[in-house]
């Protein structure tokens, strides 16, 4: 024992060691970081020294990744860090149990699978529900895993078309003065739609089904006074829409359509003091059977681990806001 830290062994094959290691060992650095450790490898022995709690809490983890080689699953970086995630919440779920049911594959020929247990959840939703919303930061893929399942519902002919929608909300710059026409103007709004189209889809395959009217990418505004059957429709960036805007995209919804909608609560561009037509509809539709409610959250962010910590950092901060602004609305409530 050193300085009150243990060190303890933990058996493992030098392939298997090899495998969860990373380039440069750059998993091992994640892990000794993570949990306060440090690790030493020989003759199938990795020595693991710490506390105890972090040295029991580097075994769960190893556990996980050695079972993910064993598996034959890609042991990625964000799989290692949504792992120290579950172990650091004391969870029992394993990163090896996440569903490996394929959605479709990219143009690529890259399987589209949910990575995390919120996204499995969200996938299951959409599976069994009619509507669902999907709320949630950044990099979740709330868009990109509802675009998969509409494209897999489209080739398997569970419904004649797809329709995707933004609200062409004005950022904190003017519409006006973009070059073209009104179409021109609202691209820019729609391009994330149309990036994760061609990803999925391919450029040709979606413009050969545009051109037919079987697909169709426009922005909210356009829905109005239409009715949608046999069709696949997703509203995107819906924390932009007004409580008006969100019921008349709904009460769109025809025979034999699906409809998702998805929104992050933080990124909100409408004016000051308006409310929220995402927040609005959760409260209101919240308990009406055929309706799902999915809440991501930073642990199921699945871009760069650069992008989860800007996530959980915001989250503070925003709770810290919370917590400051309490006592002065309990101070105004006693006046």
């Amino acid at each position: 024992m050193i300085d009150g830290k243990k060190t303890s062994g933990y058996e493992i094959e030098g392939d298997a060691f090899k495998g969860i290691c990373g380039s440069y060992d750059k998993y091992l650095k994640k892990i000794e970081k993570a949990f306060r450790v440090s690790l030493t490898y020989r003759d199938d022995e990795l020595k693991i020294t710490g506390n105890e709690n972090d040295i029991l809490n580097t075994k769960k983890l190893l556990n996980q990744l050695v079972d993910l080689y064993r598996n034959n699953q890609e042991i990625s970086e964000q799989k290692v860090n949504y792992a120290i995630d579950l172990v650091r919440e004391n969870s029992k779920k394993s990163v090896v149990n996440v569903d490996k049911s394929i959605i479709c594959h990219t143009t690529l020929g890259n399987p589209i699978t949910a990575k995390t247990f919120g996204q499995e959840e969200y996938v299951k939703m959409m599976q069994d529900k009619m509507v669902v919303f999907a709320v949630g930061p950044a990099g979740t893929g709330k868009t990109y895993l509802a675009m998969a399942m509409a494209i897999n519902a489209f080739r398997n002919e569970e419904v004649s078309r797809i329709i995707l929608t933004r609200p062409a909300i004005e950022a904190g710059e003017k519409l006006g003065f973009l070059p073209g026409d009104l179409q021109s103007k609202v691209d820019p709004y729609l391009r994330p739609l149309y990036d994760a189209l061609y990803q999925i889809m391919g450029s040709e395959n979606f413009q050969r089904n545009m051109e037919r009217g079987l697909i169709e990418v426009a922005p909210l505004a356009y829905m109005r006074g239409r009715t949608l059957d046999g069709a696949y429709i997703i509203l995107d960036e819906a924390q932009n829409t007004t409580p008006a805007q969100m019921k008349m995209f709904l009460t769109r919804i025809g025979f034999g359509s699906k409809v998702v909608v998805t929104g992050d609560e933080t990124q909100k561009d409408l004016g000051p003091g308006q409310i929220s037509g995402l927040e609005d509809a959760i409260k209101v539709l919240k308990g009406i059977d055929d309706i799902g409610i999915c809440h991501l959250s930073g642990k199921d962010v699945v871009r760069h681990p650069l992008v989860q910590k800007i996530v959980k950092a915001y989250e503070i901060n925003e709770n810290r806001k919370k917590e400051h602004s309490r006592p002065r609305k309990a101070e105004e409530g006693r006046r």
